[in-house]
């Protein structure tokens, strides 16, 4: 098994690996030139996200600066993804989030994990567990997902929560560690927030 098979199939391999090292140097050198872009840049950054990442649909949008292990070469967004400042995505393996998701600012998404055997740290070793985040998702601000986690279609995880276990669809989630708080219902069709109405013509 070489290095890049070890990366993504959950076995203990060593990051500093010299082939590796290289591929993911060429990765950051990319990622260095998208953060450098003004706002205004908006077609050069849709070119770059294409190069960048494994797969990135039409109407995604990352606001700079943005932080990732490779520069998004492991992470698949469908369209319309929108992540706000300081995304980071420690994709040293894959990453995969749905349509119409978005990220409130400061959020980690972290694939890599390292052993609690304080002699395999010391040796630098690690391992990898993809992350997968259904469609028409919201994680709040400041919220950490945890190698291995799957986030079902349509839900909401609170601001600050440490996503370390799989979340259904369709509900709210928050705390650390995340924990399910309520289903999505009927007074969320109603009420967008506290007692504020929602416009029937929006829907």
């Amino acid at each position: 098994m070489d290095i890049t098979e070890k990366m993504h199939n959950g076995v203990l391999y060593y990051p500093g690996d010299e082939k590796l090292l290289k591929e993911q140097l060429a990765c950051l050198d990319k990622l260095f030139a998208f953060n450098q872009l003004p706002p205004s840049a908006y077609e050069e950054k849709a070119v770059l996200l294409k190069e960048m990442f494994a797969e990135i649909g039409e109407g995604c949008y990352i606001e700079t600066p943005f932080h990732s292990n490779f520069a998004g070469k492991h992470v698949h967004f469908g369209k319309n993804v929108y992540a706000n400042f300081n995304l980071t995505l420690v994709d040293d393996t894959h990453i995969y989030v749905g349509d119409y998701t978005m990220f409130g600012p400061g959020v980690v998404v972290a694939t890599a994990g390292h052993p609690i055997l304080p002699e395999l740290r010391q040796q630098g070793y690690q391992y990898n567990s993809p992350v997968k985040i259904g469609k028409n998702c919201w994680i709040g601000a400041g919220a950490l997902i945890m190698p291995g986690v799957t986030i079902g279609d349509n839900t909401v995880i609170g601001a600050g929560s440490v996503v370390t276990k799989d979340i259904p669809a369709n509900v709210v989630a928050v705390g650390n560690p995340c924990r399910v708080l309520r289903e999505i219902g009927d007074r969320d069709k109603e009420y967008y927030f506290k007692d504020r109405k929602i416009d029937p013509s929006l829907l």
